[in-house]
């Protein structure tokens, strides 16, 4: 489900990036005392009152300096204002308001999307009504709402506001059955040619210009009496190496392409191998718990022996630890070499993903595989598993019933894991536990 977007706007220095800390309740955002601190957009996951949404904060708004990075800061924040479903304006209610204030509240205005005015660094609540706050009413955008973030106060009434203001969730209007698979990766390592090879027709643009694709462009096709769905995505690049504001404006619908997606399909560019950005990627996609197939693909420009292809899989799987699950497939969007597999590969982890096993079955599986391998007991205390049972899918879910869920450790958590999977494959999908705790066995 695509998730509302907050974007977080105002002039420099007037304490936007200590906002979106408060409201994500994390130190995301870098918060300094100094005007033009935070240079590019910044993305974050947030919820309040149970609504989801994703929060942006964006670099102050200044029409006044020409400076070429100054210029950058205020095109990325004109671009959040053009993907938000909402956006807060914040000012300073300690200067009170400037000029600048008023050209920001100009550019929102035109943008006809619905804002909350955010009065900031109101240090004395019972003095609201002060001459510099009264002032904020001139930007015609409504009442200003007094806060601190810096302390908390009253953001909590700031979000409530702002959950009332929101779009209403909406769900995909695809079929329960129909397979959604967002092909994934940076820039130009053929996305589009690999969707187009699978179409088996030109339905997206195919450039060697990075960043052609700019948004997530849904194409429903059948192939086999099964129906799918093909989100193809902007690339995402790593942020120092993103110069274009429409190339930034493209990472957020490739994110939530990936949250409305049953299957991912990562593509990696056989001529470079694995980089740090692909393995960002690939981890959202992990994170998110979806179903992936790596596609390594221009595989037709690599010279090859009868080892070429086995040192390549090490490599991934050595660089890509986290998704050793997930099938590796060599592919050519230009000559279609194994093309044909894709979706035999998309069936197969889709079906993994889904995937649901017996109570009485995973729970002898649980009691055999402690049988030959007992936690370790440290500080002379062993972690006892009672019971487990399969919460959900897609993908797979368990949660185990345990003495104390802190003597879980990560390792042997991975061993059940990896019993698991020798037992019943769950390729190319996550496997998620839960740990609750359980007094006494019975």
């Amino acid at each position: 489900m695509p998730k509302p977007i907050v974007a977080v706007v105002g002039r420099p220095n007037v304490g936007k990036s200590t906002l979106f800390n408060r409201i994500v309740g994390a130190r995301v955002a870098i918060v300094e005392d100094l005007p033009g601190i935070t240079r590019d957009r910044l993305y974050q996951e947030a919820e309040w009152a149970g609504r989801n949404f994703i929060l942006v904060d964006t670099g102050g708004l200044d029409f006044k300096d020409k400076d070429e990075i100054v210029s950058h800061v205020r095109r990325q924040a004109e671009i959040a204002i053009a993907e938000a479903d909402l956006i807060l304006f914040v000012v300073d209610a300690r200067s009170g308001l400037v000029g600048t204030d008023e050209e920001v509240a100009e550019v929102l205005r035109r943008s006809e999307k619905p804002v909350l005015l955010i009065a900031n660094k109101v240090e004395n609540f019972s003095l609201e009504n002060n001459p510099l706050y009264l002032e904020f009413y001139k930007l015609g955008l409504g009442e200003p709402i007094p806060i601190s973030a810096a302390e908390g106060r009253n953001t909590g009434d700031m979000l409530d506001q702002m959950i009332e203001l929101l779009p209403p969730d909406k769900e995909d209007d695809y079929d329960p059955d129909v397979i959604k698979i967002a092909v994934i990766g940076r820039p130009n390592v053929g996305k589009s040619s690999l969707v187009n090879s699978v179409l088996g027709q030109e339905r997206v643009i195919v450039s060697d210009i990075p960043g052609t694709t700019r948004d997530a462009i849904d194409t429903p096709f059948v192939s086999a009496n099964k129906h799918y769905v093909l989100i193809d995505t902007a690339g995402i690049r790593r942020k120092s190496r993103i110069h274009l504001a429409t190339e930034k404006y493209s990472i957020l619908r490739s994110l939530k392409a990936i949250d409305r997606a049953d299957v991912a399909l990562i593509v990696l560019n056989a001529e470079e191998g694995v980089t740090d950005q692909d393995k960002r990627i690939a981890g959202y996609a992990h994170e998110k718990g979806k179903a992936s197939v790596i596609i390594v693909n221009k595989w037709d420009l690599i010279q090859k022996d009868e080892h070429t292809m086995d040192k390549y899989i090490k490599g991934i799987r050595d660089e890509l630890s986290f998704i050793t699950y997930a099938p590796v497939l060599f592919t050519s969007a230009l000559t279609k070499k194994r093309v044909h597999r894709v979706l035999e590969l998309v069936n197969y982890v889709s079906e993994q993903h889904a995937m649901r096993i017996a109570t009485s079955d995973l729970n002898n599986l649980i009691r055999e595989a402690v049988l030959y391998n007992p936690p370790p007991a440290p500080k002379g205390k062993r972690l006892k598993i009672y019971y487990a049972t399969q919460k959900g899918v897609k993908p797979p879910f368990f949660i185990l019933f345990v003495n104390d869920p802190e003597l879980m450790h990560f390792s042997y958590l991975r061993y059940l894991e990896n019993q698991l999977r020798s037992s019943y494959g769950l390729e190319g999908t996550p496997v998620q536990f839960k740990m609750r705790r359980r007094d006494k066995e019975g």
